[in-house]
């Protein structure tokens, strides 16, 4: 399972982007009148969702290993955990997004407030996410956690 920690900093770019993009079509959504334009960007969350959830499991499985290590001190243990709380927190957020967002799609009910409910909500996403990458970004940056470095 080693090698699942590893793809964990090749992984996490693609729901930092997915997500990105989504909230990026939630608020161009605002100005436009196409229903068709809801599939897509369910589609969008839908496929961040999903490498969302592939990122936390690469993450999960990197933190266990790098736990083992002898280096591992309180400080990195803690940002470790407050790294997992924000990347855990960040997917639950988003699958009940998507979750809300296919079913008013399916039954039809986007209204215009809906639409601006919406881009909030992603708009706190994206929040989200900048926290859990500070935290990523913080173990690898200033102690070097997946780094060679780091040992």
């Amino acid at each position: 399972m080693e090698i699942l920690s590893k793809l964990h900093p090749v992984v996490i770019h693609f729901p930092v982007a997915l997500f990105s993009l989504y909230v990026l079509l939630e608020i161009i959504n605002l100005f436009l009148q196409e229903p068709k334009y809801h599939k897509w960007i369910n589609g969008f969350l839908l496929l961040g969702v999903i490498a969302g959830i592939t990122a936390v499991l690469t993450g999960n499985q990197a933190a266990a290993s790098i736990t083992k290590s002898s280096h591992v001190t309180e400080n990195i243990k803690e940002i470790i955990e407050e790294h997992e709380t924000y990347a855990t927190l960040t997917m639950w957020y988003f699958t009940v997004l998507l979750g809300v967002r296919f079913y008013l799609t399916n039954k039809k009910k986007f209204t215009k407030m809906l639409k601006v409910t919406f881009v909030i909500l992603a708009i706190v996403g994206l929040f989200l996410i900048y926290e859990t990458g500070e935290h990523g970004g913080k173990l690898v940056y200033d102690f070097g956690i997946g780094t060679k470095l780091f040992k």
